[in-house]
């Protein structure tokens, strides 16, 4: 072969040596993803009356229930905050949230999970879109820049009706972040809360049977719960929930998730069983394994916006990775 040649072979090549990554790594792509720790902050801030104090103290407990006893959440690895300091709940001030997010930062690693959910009233200014909290509320930007440090997979769900402007704030590649609302004009207090809650339960039942359940099921559930409200009542819906996980700002909504999906469909609630019974060394591939598949298929929900040589060049790159793990967890 002339050396003027190689690279036109290696042209011809390219998708052969894709097809058979991808033949390597059929067992490996149906795996469930992300097998590290999962961590969790929940917080419902200042209430403004006792009707709202108490629905929030219900959701929060519900929820901190459902991911400790049913989910397999390390009980160490969940944080509550409330508007009044009580057994196993802390304070929900702006010093509260940030040694939070501080510590997980330095706990987690970029195998886990962390899912933050803020339930309660926020506000929008049309400048700044704020969390209601015990005295000096946190903005958007802040919040942001609060989860920054933190490693591995984030997910955040701001369930009030100010929580629009958090989606272009807080997106970022590979994260997921869920809205209540589609709209800066959202002012009415939303629903969503407690089908996200009543969702989160649900997956602990399906999880008891042995299923899976990712984080864009409980969004399509939860989104689904609030339609079903307004429909039985004959009411327009005031609010839309929405899901960015690509970090362009611009959500999707249930049913029309376009390209919205390919992260939140591979971020699992409950944790992989069989990842958990295996050994450190096995343990720390499937993570891998499990990183490497949620970027391949964030990788194709970006498919449309690159160029094919770029796209091809980091699907090979992955696959060959993946494959190597796959190999070495057949052994």
């Amino acid at each position: 072969m002339t050396r003027s040649r190689r690279p036109e072979m290696m042209e011809r090549l390219r998708p052969v040596v894709l097809y058979l990554a991808l033949a390597v790594c059929a067992v490996a792509l149906a795996s469930p993803a992300l097998a590290g720790d999962r961590y969790a902050l929940i917080v419902t801030g200042a209430s403004g009356g006792a009707p709202y104090a108490a629905r929030y103290d219900q959701w929060r407990a519900r929820l901190a229930t459902a991911l400790i006893d049913h989910l397999g959440f390390r009980p160490d690895h969940v944080r509550v905050l409330g508007e009044t300091a009580q057994a196993g709940v802390a304070l929900a001030s702006a010093g509260s949230v940030r040694a939070a997010l501080a510590s997980f930062a330095q706990q987690a690693t970029r195998e886990d999970v962390m899912l933050v959910v803020l339930i309660g009233h926020g506000t929008f200014d049309g400048v700044a879109a704020k969390f209601n909290l015990v005295g000096p509320d946190l903005d958007a930007s802040q919040w942001a820049a609060m989860l920054q440090p933190v490693r591995g997979q984030v997910i955040v769900v701001n369930t009030t009706s100010a929580s629009f402007p958090f989606l272009d704030t807080l997106s970022r590649r590979g994260r997921v972040v869920i809205t209540a609302t589609d709209t800066r004009a959202a002012r009415y207090d939303t629903v969503f809360p407690e089908y996200f809650v009543k969702a989160i339960e649900q997956a602990a039942v399906d999880a008891a049977g042995g299923g899976r359940v990712s984080i864009w099921d409980i969004f399509t559930a939860a989104s689904a719960g609030v339609r079903r409200y307004y429909e039985q009542r004959g009411q327009l819906p005031v609010e839309h929930a929405l899901l960015d996980d690509l970090g362009d700002g611009q959500g999707k909504d249930a049913e029309r998730p376009g390209t919205d999906t390919a992260v939140a469909q591979a971020v699992y609630v409950n944790a992989d069983p069989a990842a958990a019974a295996q050994d450190p060394a096995t343990r720390a591939l499937v993570a891998r394994r499990d990183q490497l598949t949620a970027q391949i298929e964030e990788l194709k929900a970006r498919k449309a916006s690159m160029s094919a040589d770029d796209y091809a060049a980091q699907l090979e790159r992955l696959l060959m990775e993946l494959a190597t793990v796959s190999k070495a967890l057949r052994k």
